[in-house]
């Protein structure tokens, strides 16, 4: 059973016994990211995720790696448009003193100077790396003709110029500004006893930021839109990506997108990959998927070819979509998507972490938990006409696309 605690200062711990495993998975999820920048801060979110395994004011950055070492434990981190997660996975026994690693990371941090000039040419070496995985890279460029402009739209790693300027003030600035209790959800799943959320409480339940550094968001809800970014890139194949409108994470209808994107291209039994992979030999990769987050989201198709295929490629996702849109899909469609969903959610649940994963998210974005069979239950209860009716809402509006590849390919796509 999922259980929620409320400190004194408003941090949020979520917790759930597994009593049939021996680890425990401890995140400490922050309702901050990328969308929460101000212009001149892109890329912050991400480039404090990665400071606070750079040293405490008793720990250096080789003694976090090797106390985690120690205890056995795995330890990680990520940023997203909407949040950042601190995590670790370790044997139940353990989790005490993970708990206090965590802890001294979170609220010790030094942030030092040459520390900071360091992780800057890491992080753009990152976004090299980004930038030479044009299966990455054209999502990127995606998300910037839907959402221009915008937060959501812009890459979580932020650019060149402003990470150049980024500083300890920057960084205490933010973390007053975001790093508030309200905005600090605790997730532990796993085999621990009541002792370790009474810890928990003592370390995180008494903080408070100063009361005239309360955010106050400036985030306007996105407005999605259509248009094509290409990119000239001497490589082997041409990458492809479309995106179109799709839901806000809470949205009633998110489980007709789940089962229409399952039918489309997320299995190995969906029009895309059959018809492109199997029936045509397109493309070894071809896929559908979405995003959804608080504000906004995005139903995108990505398919990766040789050159020469590229247009027929983009053609058949075409047909793909039309067949749909015409035809509607069939009840042997609807049911293997179902039963494809139910057991990658129900086997996806196993393990301590994945729990952590889904609890701390489900508290910090929807506060609300659905039990397991609530969720088995909203998803049988999708019905054909939810599901073209979603296909319809999604594909009959504008679209974007993004494609990088070389040069002579790229005239082929030119309006």
């Amino acid at each position: 059973m999922i259980e929620t605690h409320v400190c004194g200062n408003g941090v949020r711990i979520v917790h759930e016994k597994m009593p049939h495993v021996r680890s425990v998975a401890l995140g400490v999820w922050v309702g901050a990211g990328s969308g929460d920048e101000k212009e001149s801060e892109a890329g912050l979110a991400h480039f404090i995720e990665h400071m606070l395994f750079k040293g405490t004011k008793t720990r250096s950055a080789r003694k976090i790696a090797e106390e985690f070492d120690r205890i056995g434990g795995d330890v990680n981190a990520f940023t997203s448009k909407e949040m950042t997660c601190y995590y670790t996975t370790i044997l139940g026994h353990q989790a005490p003193r993970a708990l206090s690693i965590m802890t001294d990371m979170f609220f010790n941090s030094k942030f030092d100077e040459a520390e900071i000039a360091k992780e800057k040419s890491i992080i753009l070496d990152e976004i090299a790396a980004v930038e030479d995985a044009p299966d990455d890279d054209v999502e990127e460029r995606l998300w910037t003709v839907m959402y221009p402009e915008q937060p959501i739209g812009k890459p979580v790693l932020g650019n060149e110029k402003t990470i150049d300027t980024f500083n300890r003030e920057m960084i205490d600035e933010f973390m007053e500004r975001m790093y508030t209790p309200e905005r600090i959800v605790i997730s532990v799943a796993g085999n621990y006893d009541d002792r370790l959320i009474q810890l928990i409480d003592v370390h995180f339940g008494s903080f408070k930021r100063k009361e005239q550094a309360k955010h106050t968001s400036n985030v306007k809800m996105p407005e999605f839109h259509g248009g094509l970014s290409l990119k000239a890139k001497d490589i082997e194949q041409a990458h492809i990506c479309l995106g179109f409108s799709g839901l806000a994470v809470d949205d009633k209808r998110i489980h007709d997108l789940v089962v229409l994107d399952s039918i489309i291209g997320g299995s190995m039994s969906s029009r895309l990959f059959q018809e492109v992979r199997e029936e045509r030999g397109l493309a070894y990769s071809i896929q559908s998927y979405f995003s959804a987050y608080k504000t906004a989201g995005a139903f995108m198709i990505y398919g990766g070819t040789s050159p020469e295929n590229a247009m027929e490629l983009s053609d058949t996702i075409d047909e793909v979509i039309h067949s749909i849109l015409s035809d509607g899909i069939t009840e042997n469609e609807l049911y293997n998507a179902k039963e494809q969903l139910k057991g990658g959610f129900l086997l996806g649940l196993e393990s301590s972490e994945a729990r952590m994963h889904r609890n701390g998210k489900n508290e910090l974005i929807l506060e609300e938990h659905k039990t397991i069979d609530e969720v088995v239950s909203l998803i049988d209860d999708v019905e054909l006409v939810h599901v073209y009716r979603m296909a319809s809402d999604i594909f009959k509006q504008e679209r974007a696309i993004s494609i990088i590849a070389p040069k002579e390919v790229l005239s082929e796509f030119e309006i």
